[in-house]
């Protein structure tokens, strides 16, 4: 009781002012809103610019979409979308959404706004902004190239002593061992790894570097058991894979997870589905439809690839060193087109080296050939960082495990 009227006196000790100055002299409640209305009449208001605006409300929307995705993930048991609710899903706009979203990450902000608005960004997903290379914020023009801010070299130290690292910032959605060809995008939803990464046509390739081919439709020639022999150059190693989940707070751009030789681009203009955790667990086959540049070569145990995977509002994607790539462009073509380019004697990349980037968080997947001995150092759900262990195997009997680790 003595809380409840402790309560009501502060209420009333707040209120009273209020009151006196709404009925101050003869003019009584009149008076009051007289008064009320003088004041809002002596705001000066300052009307925003439009990318501001469009930027703030993304940014919002944003956060209440992490909030919702990690309830999403919290729920061991989703239901699959049937097959009509993919269909109704794939038709809504979302390349165009995703262009329109591109323009205003372009437009450049006002710089008395760039501090502000960049900290409500950093503060909505957690950014840690003590971490990027250049921290005045005033520096970046507009979204998009805060989005792709470099980091300090020494906040991301690569390891040495494991064989494979991780590419980039993020969660691991899922990984492990490739059965027969199909993959796992989350823990009981599989996609075809044929689906995914086409006819393994690059084989036969000779080499030349060629300007993008005609487009080609994937249609699967062969069993899955035969395309899983065909990718590995040693068939007494395994196949193995990792998917990368990056947020929309994480660092947008993503390195080489090994020291390898590129030889071979694949790009399949598909759909721009969000690929967050919760739309993954949902619909069969997520990694298939989307738009995704696939990228084949060789490291030291036979195939290796690295795929960057469109989604929502990440249109664009970019390679440092494939200038030609062109994602998002707003044509229209057949589900499972893709276009094809072959690099001239191939392009080594160094393990740590950048690769390319997002405009948004997306997903990177490792497809890779490896000795049975293999181990990933990694758990499902595990947030991760760019240069961190994943994995490594043994190279010989007298190596103890230790030392791999």
């Amino acid at each position: 009781m003595m809380e409840r009227q402790t309560s009501l006196l502060t209420a009333q000790q707040i209120l009273n002012p209020i009151k006196r100055h709404c009925t101050k002299g003869s003019q009584g409640e009149a008076s009051g809103s007289n008064a009320i209305v003088r004041y809002f009449r002596s705001i000066k208001w300052t009307p925003l610019p439009l990318s501001v605006g469009f930027a703030l409300i993304a940014a919002l929307g944003y956060k209440h979409a992490s909030r919702r995705t990690k309830k999403e993930i919290q729920a061991e048991n989703s239901m699959k979308a049937q097959e009509w609710q993919v269909n109704l899903y794939r038709k809504m706009p979302l390349k165009f959404v995703s262009r329109l979203w591109g323009k205003v990450n372009s437009f450049d902000l006002p710089v008395f706004m760039r501090t502000p608005m960049y900290k409500f960004y950093s503060w909505s997903f957690n950014c840690n902004l003590e971490e990027a290379a250049i921290q005045d914020l005033k520096h970046y023009k507009n979204l998009s190239e805060f989005f792709r801010r470099k980091l300090k070299p020494e906040v991301r130290p690569i390891d040495q002593s494991h064989s494979i690292t991780s590419p980039a910032d993020g969660r691991i959605l899922h990984f492990g061992k490739v059965e027969n060809s199909i993959v796992e995008q989350v823990k009981g939803v599989t996609y075809s790894l044929q689906g995914f990464l086409g006819p393994p046509t690059w084989m036969t390739s000779q080499g030349t570097e060629t300007a993008e081919s005609a487009p080609h439709t994937n249609n699967p020639t062969i069993s899955d058991v035969e395309y899983h022999k065909k990718l590995l150059k040693n068939p007494e190693n395994e196949l193995y894979h990792c998917i990368i989940y990056l947020a929309p707070g994480d660092y947008h751009r993503f390195h080489s997870p090994a020291s390898w030789c590129v030889r071979y681009r694949r790009h399949f203009p598909g759909e721009l589905l969000s690929v967050n955790p919760g739309v993954a667990r949902w619909i069969q086959g997520l990694f298939n439809f989307n738009e995704r540049a696939v990228y084949y070569g060789d490291w030291e145990n036979g195939f290796f690839s690295l795929t960057a995977v469109g989604a929502t509002n990440v249109g664009s994607i970019h390679i440092n060193f494939d200038r030609d790539l062109a994602t998002n462009c707003g044509c229209q073509w057949p589900e499972g087109t893709y276009f094809d380019k072959a690099f001239e004697t191939g392009i080594d990349v160094r393990k740590g080296e950048n690769f390319g980037e997002f405009n948004l968080g997306s997903t990177i997947v490792l497809i890779f050939e490896a000795p049975k001995n293999f181990n990933f150092k990694i758990q499902g759900g595990q947030k991760i960082r760019f240069g961190q262990p994943m994995g490594c195997y043994r190279t010989s009997e007298n190596t103890t495990e230790s030392e791999n680790l």
